[in-house]
C-alpha cells in the first residue's frame, strides 16, 4: 500500500533557499522510499500573511484527509497559530522547523515579540514537531516549550562529490552563498575584505537579491563605496548545478552569518571539498567540523578580517583545511528521509 503525506509550503517550492531545497529534497527522497507527497501551496507573504492569506492557508489544510500525516514548513506554520488550534484534534499536523521565526536578522522588537508569540501557540498544536538540528530543537525545548516527547532532529542531507584538490597559487577565489538578507552579514564580509585590498582575492556572491530589495541594494552601495566593484561579482539566485559548479571551481567559502538554523551551504561547500570560513552564531558550529574551518564571532570585522588574511596569505593552512572538508562526513539525503519518514509513520 502506498503511504501518503501531505507537504504544506508558503510562496514557491522551487525557490532557492536552503530551507526549500530541504523540502524538496525530502519530498523526492519520500517519493523513491515508496510515499506518495502531495505538495500544498499556503499563499505568499509568510511569516507575515494577509488575513485573508491565513483564512484561505486554514481552508486548505482543513481539506487535507484527517488520517494522513500533514508536514507543514515552519515559516508558515509559526504563522498560523489559529488554523493550528483549529486543527489540532481532528488533524495530524507535523511543523518542519528550520529556525525559529523570531530570530531572524532585522525585525523589529515588536515583530520579534509578536512571532515568537505566534509560533509559540501554533507549535503547542502540533502532533510532532521536526527541527533541522540539535541547536533549533534546544530552542524549541527551552524557549517554545515544547517537549521532548515530540521534538525529534532530521537534519539536512548531503550528497557525496568528487571534492577536488585546489592548486595553491594566484589568486584566491572566495565565495558566499546564500540570500542577500540581512542575517547572512553580507556587509560584514565586505567590511572584513575591504581591509585586505592590499592581497590577492575575488569574492562571488551567489545569492538572491530580491529577497530583501533594500539589504541589496545598501550591499551595492557599500561594494561602491569601498571601491571594491571591479573584486565582488553579485550573482543572484542561481541553480542548485550552478551552485555546485561554483564549489568546485572557487578555494574558500566565506558566509559570516547571523544565525543558522542548520546551515545547509557550509555542509554543501564541505562536501565539495572547500575550506570554510564562518561564525559561532546558531548551529555553524555544530554543522562545520572543527578541522575544516575557522569560525569567527558574528558581527566581528577585525576578526573577520584576521581570519580571511591567514588563510588569503597561507596556501598550506587551506589546504589542511581543505583535506579536513575531503575527509568529513556527512548522512546522505537517503539516510535523512528514512529517518523522515518513521516519523511520518509514527504520527500516521
Amino acid at each position: 500500500m502506498v503511504k501518503a503525506a501531505a507537504f504544506a509550503v508558503p510562496g514557491d517550492i522551487a525557490t532557492q533557499t536552503g530551507g526549500y531545497a530541504y523540502d524538496r529534497r525530502i519530498i523526492a527522497e519520500l517519493g523513491a522510499l515508496g510515499w506518495r507527497a502531495e505538495v500544498l501551496g499556503l499563499g505568499d507573504g509568510f511569516p507575515f500573511p494577509s488575513a485573508d492569506t491565513r483564512v484561505a492557508a486554514g481552508a486548505r489544510l482543513a481539506a487535507l484527509p484527517r488520517q494522513q500525516p500533514i508536514v507543514v514548513d515552519g515559516l508558515a506554520f509559526g504563522a498560523l497559530p489559529d488554523a493550528a488550534a483549529a486543527l489540532r484534534a481532528s488533524h495530524r499536523l507535523i511543523a518542519l522547523v528550520h529556525h525559529p521565526l523570531a530570530l531572524e536578522t532585522g525585525l523589529s522588537a515588536v515583530d520579534r515579540v509578536a512571532l515568537r508569540t505566534s509560533e509559540r501557540s501554533a507549535l503547542a498544536c502540533a502532533r510532532h514537531v521536526i527541527a533541522t538540528s540539535t541547536t533549533s530543537a534546544r530552542l524549541l525545548a527551552a524557549d517554545y516549550g515544547v517537549p521532548a516527547g515530540r521534538l525529534s532532529v532530521v537534519q539536512p542531507g548531503t550528497d557525496k562529490v568528487a571534492a577536488r584538490v585546489r592548486e595553491n597559487a594566484g589568486e584566491v577565489v572566495l565565495l558566499a552563498a546564500g540570500a542577500v538578507i540581512p542575517r547572512k552579514g553580507y556587509d560584514v564580509l565586505v567590511a572584513a575584505l575591504a581591509r585586505l585590498a592590499h592581497l590577492r582575492w575575488r569574492l562571488i556572491i551567489a545569492g538572491d537579491g530580491g529577497r530583501s530589495p533594500e539589504t541589496f541594494r545598501q550591499l551595492k552601495a557599500d561594494i561602491a563605496a569601498l571601491d571594491l566593484a571591479d573584486r565582488i561579482t553579485l550573482l543572484g539566485a542561481v541553480s542548485s548545478e550552478q551552485l555546485a559548479s561554483l564549489y568546485q571551481r572557487c578555494d574558500l567559502f566565506a558566509l559570516p552569518s547571523r544565525f543558522e538554523g542548520y546551515g545547509m551551504v557550509f555542509a554543501e561547500a564541505i562536501a565539495h571539498g572547500l575550506p570554510v570560513v564562518g561564525t559561532t552564531a546558531g548551529a555553524i558550529p555544530q554543522t562545520v567540523p572543527a578541522a575544516a574551518g575557522v569560525l569567527v564571532p558574528p558581527d566581528d570585522v577585525e576578526a573577520l578580517a584576521a581570519a580571511l588574511q591567514r588563510l588569503i596569505e597561507d596556501p598550506a593552512e587551506r589546504e589542511r583545511l581543505a583535506a579536513a572538508a575531503r575527509a568529513a562526513r556527512f548522512p546522505s539525503w537517503r539516510e535523512q528521509a528514512l529517518a523522515f519518514a518513521r516519523l511520518l509513520e509514527s504520527v500516521a
